[in-house]
């Protein structure tokens, strides 16, 4: 659990909704198990699901989600969260939280997914966002340049020594910075195509949650998903329908590798994020000649 983090609880959610949307007070309140570490996520009857901040730094979300959600609704071949409305700060808790209509499906897993159709349907989700008109938008966590996350990435390579081959870590990391840098028009992305933030059924992609990391930027921090999400057979259809030039690949990787820090930040406290790191790096060192 992070130092500063405010711990809320069903009951909570069931005073917060009593209190400020009697409407939907009768429905039942049921946590979702998440491995995010930004908010916790309960479902609110059959239809709607409550996100309240559990650190301060992840507040700007509701906002921000609130505004722009609809707007890249139109442009995303699959469903997103609409937002219902904001509470406000009350029976202890500090902050602004959202009230979203429900996304269902289930988050992908070996097995439950047909890999190239869904690696097309990532590639079609990262051409939409790309055609949304970014006037006005902030930039995103993970849209900036990568050289931004050297030391970041250089410090928690170190950290895993012993647990990954540091050398062929820190090769690939050099050949993602030498890549050239993306000089077209500032495009939207996701920024954390990861998955605890996708939606499956029926083996394909039908849903995307948690747009606290999207923004305008370099594109390259969505074709990470290539290592997050897809095995080494599907990822070339990802990235022929996401339109991925090599530069923008190669950053990609990059991006996909800052995951490392997860090998040892969380290694004892979040399982989901410390198997995410080892799927991502392990993926992205599997993937270099």
């Amino acid at each position: 659990m992070h130092k500063d983090e405010v711990r809320t609880d069903a009951a909570l959610v069931r005073r917060l909704i009593a209190g400020q949307f009697p409407q939907w007070a009768d429905r039942p309140v049921t946590p979702v198990p998440s491995g995010g570490t930004d908010n916790a996520i309960y479902r609110l009857g059959d239809a709607l699901t409550v996100r309240l901040p559990r650190i301060e730094s992840a507040v700007k979300q509701v906002a921000f989600e609130h505004e722009w959600l609809p707007v890249l609704a139109k442009h995303l071949p699959v469903a997103v969260p609409q937002p219902c409305a904001v509470g406000r700060p009350a029976d202890g808790y500090p902050w602004p939280w959202a009230v979203h209509r429900w996304v269902d499906g289930d988050h992908p897993t070996e097995g439950n997914t047909d890999p190239r159709g869904f690696a097309a349907d990532l590639g079609d989700l990262v051409a939409g966002l790309r055609r949304a008109d970014t006037a006005g938008a902030r930039a995103g966590y993970r849209s900036g340049p990568l050289r931004g996350r050297d030391a970041y990435l250089r410090e928690w390579t170190e950290a895993a020594r012993g647990m990954v081959d540091v050398d062929a870590v820190l090769a690939i990391w050099e050949e993602a910075l030498a890549a050239p840098v993306w000089h077209g028009p500032p495009v939207w992305t996701h920024g954390d195509l990861l998955p605890g933030n996708v939606l499956v059924r029926d083996g394909r992609l039908r849903g995307l949650i948690d747009f606290g990391a999207a923004g305008v930027g370099d594109p390259a921090c969505d074709a990470m998903a290539a290592w997050t999400l897809l095995d080494p057979d599907a990822r070339d259809v990802f990235r022929e329908t996401a339109g991925f030039d090599d530069a923008t690949w190669a950053r990609g990787k990059g991006w996909a590798l800052t995951f490392i820090s997860a090998l040892t930040y969380y290694r004892e406290t979040n399982p989901a994020m410390y198997a995410l790191a080892q799927r991502a790096v392990g993926a992205v060192l599997s993937d270099h000649p």
